[in-house]
């Protein structure tokens, strides 16, 4: 069963060139698996039954897992099973007969405007450290981009004189996507002001953002500078770097803009992924309504 497993993580990320994030959660959610059909004494996959991934699964159920991560492991599952069925590893797919958990409809956490703003405005630009981080928080509100393609932005993505940026999204496919004015003056202050004396050549390449050691980011160290200054702001909402991307095309909505060049600029594959921004939008349009008709 190992071996198979590590042939498939192969695959993932040799032949559909899957992010290192990806494969690693590809191969957490089958460890898991096969350490629960090794406790079952299962030691070949072609006598997984469909009894035995019902288990799995209320094991998971019962370990408190939230219905996004059992949708992650199912998803991760199936498409494990297709590839050992469609190489004759197996059979028979256990899978088919189990229906995909249901996932909540728990809408994303957006902030306001004046959230947005209140956030932008707490680095300290004299700091070298402190104006990077606001544009940092500038790119990532002007561009909706996930936490890890932020990370690895280079200097040479930048294109400011077309007013655009080069993002490599999932499976390292690329977009162009729409950058304000205000970030192209703090990206521009950072590059001539603070990237200077954070760079050593050696270590930094041509990566964007730098932390003090010289070299990119964590998701972690992101995550710990939207949080600080979250709190500078007094904001109370839960903050974290996607809520950045969800106020972005939220924002965007609400403004007017088509669903499908939302969808382009975020890099969704499917506009499904991105429609869950309309219930948003709804939820916006009648709050207007109720606050200014003067029957609402």
């Amino acid at each position: 069963m190992e071996t198979f497993l590590k042939e498939y993580l192969s695959i993932l990320k040799l032949e559909r060139n899957l992010s290192e994030n990806t494969v690693a959660s590809y191969k957490n959610d089958l460890t898991s698996l096969l350490h629960f059909l090794e406790e079952k004494n299962i030691g070949d996959l072609s006598d997984v039954s469909f009894s035995h991934l019902t288990d799995f699964f209320k094991a998971l159920a019962e370990y408190g897992l939230s219905s996004t991560s059992t949708a992650r492991y199912f998803s991760s599952i199936k498409n494990f099973f297709i590839y050992l069925q469609i190489n004759n590893y197996i059979n028979e797919n256990p899978l088919e007969r189990l229906s995909p958990p249901k996932l909540s409809k728990s809408l994303p956490v957006v902030l306001t405007v004046e959230e947005i703003d209140s956030i932008l405005s707490k680095p300290s630009v004299d700091s070298k450290l402190g104006l990077r981080d606001r544009a940092m928080l500038e790119l990532l509100y002007a561009c909706g981009t996930r936490v890890t393609e932020l990370i690895n932005l280079k200097v040479s993505d930048l294109f400011f004189n077309d007013e655009v940026i080069r993002v490599f999204g999932k499976g390292s496919k690329e977009r162009i996507v729409p950058v304000g004015s205000s970030a192209i003056h703090w990206v521009n202050e950072y590059l001539l002001k603070s990237r200077p004396f954070l760079e050593k050549k050696s270590k930094s390449g041509n990566i964007l953002f730098l932390n003090n050691r010289s070299t990119k980011l964590s998701r972690m160290g992101i995550w710990k500078i939207i949080d600080k200054y979250t709190k500078e702001a007094r904001i109370e909402k839960e903050v974290h770097p996607h809520t950045f991307r969800h106020s972005f095309a939220t924002h965007l909505l609400e403004g007017g803009a088509d669903l499908r060049a939302v969808q382009e600029m975020l890099g969704h594959a499917d506009i499904s992924t991105t429609q869950i921004y309309t219930h948003i939008d709804r939820d916006y349009i009648k709050q207007v309504h109720k606050e200014f008709h003067p029957r609402g």
